[in-house]
C-alpha cells in the first residue's frame, strides 16, 4: 500500500482494510483462512460450498467472489472492511481501487498444485486433458501476472508459502497476525495447521 502522504489519505477516505487470502486453487488459501478465524478475524463466506474429502475443514468460499469480473455492482465488499475473504489470484485484478487490501498470497510448488487438482478433477469424474506441463505454464503466468497487479497502492501484500507454514507453523501465524494488524490468537492460528492434510508432495 502507499506510503506516506498517499498512503495516509487512503486510510482516511476508505478506512480498514479488507483482508484478501489469494493465491492459486490448492494452494493453501482454505487453510489461511481457517488460520485467521481461528485467530479471531471474521470471515466473509456464505457456507454454500460445504467440506469434502477435497478440503475436509472447508473450502471458506463466498460465490459473490465468483461474480467480481461479471458485475458492476460490488457494494457488498462494504461489508468485508476488516473482515477476511478468499479471492482467487485470477480475480483480483477485479477488485475495486475504492479500498484498502491486505492480501495475503498463498504460494506453493506447482507440481503439487497440479497434482492436487488433478485427484481432484478425478475423483468428481470430470475430464482432464491439459498436459501437466501446460497446466503449469498457464499458473505460473497467473501469479507473475498476480504479482504485476497487486504493486497497486491500494494493496499491501504478505506471502506465504504452504510448505513453510506446514514445516513450522508458528512462525508463520505470527508473520499473519502482524500483518494483519488484529489482536489475534498466534497459538490458535498455529494449532489449525494440520500436517495429515500434506498429501501431494512435489
Amino acid at each position: 500500500m502507499a506510503d506516506g502522504l498517499e498512503g495516509f489519505y487512503r486510510r482516511v477516505r476508505y478506512g480498514k482494510p479488507i483482508v484478501v487470502v489469494s493465491g492459486l486453487p490448492r494452494s493453501g488459501t482454505s487453510m489461511a483462512m481457517k488460520m485467521l478465524e481461528a485467530g479471531g478475524l471474521a470471515v466473509v463466506t456464505d457456507g454454500q460450498r460445504t467440506a469434502d474429502e477435497d478440503n475436509p475443514k472447508g473450502y471458506y468460499e463466498d460465490e459473490r467472489v465468483k461474480r467480481l469480473h461479471k458485475e458492476q455492482d460490488k457494494a457488498w465488499l462494504h461489508e468485508a472492511r476488516g473482515k477476511v475473504v478468499k479471492i482467487i489470484s485470477f480475480l483480483l485484478k477485479s477488485l475495486p481501487a475504492d479500498h484498502n487490501y491486505k492480501v495475503v498470497f498463498m504460494h506453493r510448488n506447482l507440481k503439487e498444485i497440479i497434482a492436487s487438482q488433478n485427484k481432484m478433477l478425478a475423483r468428481l469424474g470430470k475430464p482432464n486433458d491439459l498436459p501437466d506441463e501446460a497446466a503449469a505454464q498457464i499458473l505460473a503466468a497467473q501469479v507473475k501476472d498476480a504479482t504485476f497487479f497487486l504493486k497497486r497502492p491500494q494493496f499491501d501484500v504478505l506471502e506465504l508459502h504452504y510448505a513453510e507454514m506446514l514445516a513450522d507453523a508458528r512462525p508463520q501465524a505470527q508473520r499473519l497476525a502482524e500483518f494483519v494488524g488484529e489482536p489475534l490468537d498466534v497459538e490458535k492460528m498455529a494449532a489449525v495447521v494440520d500436517k495429515e492434510l500434506y498429501r501431494n508432495r512435489a
